[in-house]
């Protein structure tokens, strides 16, 4: 089973909008960092305007609605992926088995806390925490780099 890059690649659009929202941002330019197509970031783009997490001035610059504070990594899974359940339970079990017979009943029940859980945890986080993380990252990798580049001296 094929997992969706779709959530993560919507916040890392989102990320690149707020970054970048000084520069003229096209969905070509999007799709450069991202290494994906600009039709998938046409895609993801129509899906975060339906939910009202990006606007477009009258220019068409995308711009995120608001304070990135205040778009939780939820908000941005339900507009991309929607909610499903995250992990699915194989119905076709042996039920003359103790096994077959039991383990949807478990599994259903672990799953849901787990779900709930990620979705909780999504919910807790939001896109200044993304964009802040990074830029501090990328700080780390830069002062890296540097000190690295000084070594070899």
């Amino acid at each position: 089973m094929r997992v969706s890059t779709k959530f993560s690649d919507s916040i890392h659009l989102l990320a690149f909008i707020e970054v970048y929202k000084d520069i003229k941002i096209t969905s070509s330019v999007i799709a450069i960092s991202i290494n994906t197509s600009p039709v998938v970031v046409r895609r993801l783009i129509i899906k975060l305007r339906k939910a009202n997490i990006i606007v477009n001035d009258e220019n068409k610059q995308p711009s995120i609605n608001g304070e990135p504070k205040n778009i939780s990594l939820f908000d941005v899974f339900m507009a991309t992926e929607g909610y499903a359940d995250l992990f699915k339970i194989d119905k076709d079990t042996n039920p003359l088995c103790i096994v077959g017979r039991n383990i949807q009943d478990i599994l259903k029940k672990y799953y849901t806390e787990a779900q709930n859980a990620a979705y909780s945890k999504l919910n807790s986080l939001n896109m200044q925490d993304v964009i802040d993380n990074m830029l501090i990252n990328d700080k780390i990798k830069k002062t890296n780099k540097k000190t690295a580049l000084n070594l070899n001296d």
